[in-house]
């Protein structure tokens, strides 16, 4: 593979990955106006966790939707779509005077994520070289955790913008989400998407740019005859079917407990968590946007590891450093011992451990437990499952915080965590070195 194919292929699969790092921004820029948009739009904490968790219910809906659309348009014109929304939502969010209108206008966003969140990863393991593909994917997972920390900083850099300074958190998002949609038309469509159109000629020629002319061809043939399998047994009915339903089941608890073992709820709340310990306002920003360099220094630990150590004992280290740090988060703020920056300290090391393990790994291990013909459909139930459990956390998060305590709230993720670490032994099984078609002979016609 030359070097002009090398960065041809960089730079798209860059291309493709700002949706991630819209998804990131747009679900963590939340995190900094809510100590603003709580007594602007007189929230209680019901109302705070419908208006924060409104962005998750629209992702719901997109992951729902994007499927169709990108079989009939394209995974291009389907992410162009979704920068629009990004753009609509960002500008839209920002002049809102009335809750109706902001949460109208984050449902939007979420669409925008939930769009995102399915085909940048897939059109990046579309147009990339099998033996590349796996470091490619991840940079998608890389430029969501950049999102976060972009978020996070702009978040602190504008708090102290006066009384519009929340405007200005979210209107901020407007300008990745405009690059996004004009970069994508510098961006050539998924070769397998031309292949199911009966566009090989034009498929053929990107696979050139990509893999030179015999590695091009060979891929054509290959991807031709996937295509005409897939047609013919790739059916959700086949997903839920008893021989899928063991892989299935796994698929959604990991995506599950990737989420209510508290990642997002903290994200989502870290001002209000440091407000709620006695911290100011602009003080508690600034304190995330710490967090957020935390979770990308060790999201490059978890890329740089994973295909080395291997899933099971990434998982297994991560999810125990989380279940330390979250005992011991509960302790302090069940002995009141919560003074200075040891909640600080303590929930950098919990996203150290998550990101090192449970944030990165879950994406590879879902993306590589099912059978080539049902791969997008399976993926496409686990994430809405991620979603929907990410929805319903943050939604009562709030709630939680304030009628049970921080230390009750962190109790309860320290439990899932319990729980997670348990399944993870027993039941998760090593997918590190093999291939998709051994993983599916071990795991589908086992079960």
């Amino acid at each position: 593979m030359s070097s002009i194919q090398k960065n041809y292929v960089l730079l798209i699969s860059s291309i493709a990955a700002l949706g991630g790092l819209l998804f990131g921004f747009d679900t963590a820029v939340i995190s900094g106006t809510t100590p603003f948009i709580k007594p602007y739009f007189g929230l209680d904490d019901i109302w705070l966790g419908w208006t924060v968790s409104s962005l998750l219910f629209g992702c719901i809906i997109g992951v729902i939707s994007a499927g169709k659309p990108s079989d009939i348009f394209g995974r291009k014109k389907t992410l162009m779509a979704a920068a629009f929304l990004f753009l609509v939502s960002a500008i839209g969010s920002a002049l809102a005077s009335e809750l109706v209108v902001f949460i109208l206008y984050r449902i939007l966003g979420g669409l925008g994520v939930g769009i995102a969140s399915m085909l940048s990863p897939m059109y990046i393991s579309e147009i990339s070289p099998a033996e590349r593909r796996g470091r490619l994917v991840s940079f998608n997972q890389l430029a969501i955790v950049i999102g976060i920390l972009l978020a996070f900083i702009s978040n602190a850099l504008l708090v102290d913008t006066g009384e519009n300074n929340w405007r200005w958190m979210l209107a901020v998002m407007g300008i990745p989400a405009l690059l996004f949609f004009i970069f994508l038309f510098f961006a050539p469509e998924s070769p397998r998407w031309l292949v199911q159109k009966g566009f090989s000629e034009k498929a053929f020629i990107i696979l050139e740019k990509i893999n030179g002319d015999e590695k091009a061809r060979n891929e054509l043939k290959v991807i031709e005859e996937s295509i005409t399998e897939e047609e013919d047994t790739g059916t959700f009915r086949e997903v839920f079917s008893p021989r899928m339903r063991p892989v299935l089941l796994m698929g959604v608890f990991l995506c599950v407990f990737s989420q209510i073992t508290g990642i997002n709820s903290i994200m989502y709340y870290a001002p209000v968590i440091f407000q709620s310990i006695g911290a100011a306002a602009s003080s508690a920003v600034t304190q995330t946007a710490i967090i957020g360099g935390g979770n990308l220094i060790f999201t490059f630990v978890a890329i740089s590891l994973v295909d080395r150590l291997g899933r099971k004992p990434l998982l297994i280290g991560g999810v125990t450093g989380m279940i330390v740090s979250l005992t011991s988060i509960a302790t302090a703020f069940y002995l009141k011992r919560t003074d200075g920056y040891i909640i600080l300290v303590l929930i950098l090391m919990y996203i150290a451990s998550f990101s090192a393990s449970v944030g990165a790994v879950t994406w590879v291990i879902v993306s590589e437990i099912f059978p080539n013909k049902l791969r997008s459909k399976a993926m496409s139930i686990s994430i809405v499952s991620l979603w929907l459990a990410n929805f319903f956390l943050i939604l009562v998060f709030p709630l939680m915080l304030n009628r049970l305590g921080g230390a009750a709230s962190f109790l309860f993720f320290d439990a899932m965590c319990v729980l997670l670490l348990l399944f993870t032994i027993i039941k998760l099984p090593e997918t590190k070195g093999k291939s998709l078609e051994e993983l599916e002979k071990i795991l589908v016609k086992k079960s």
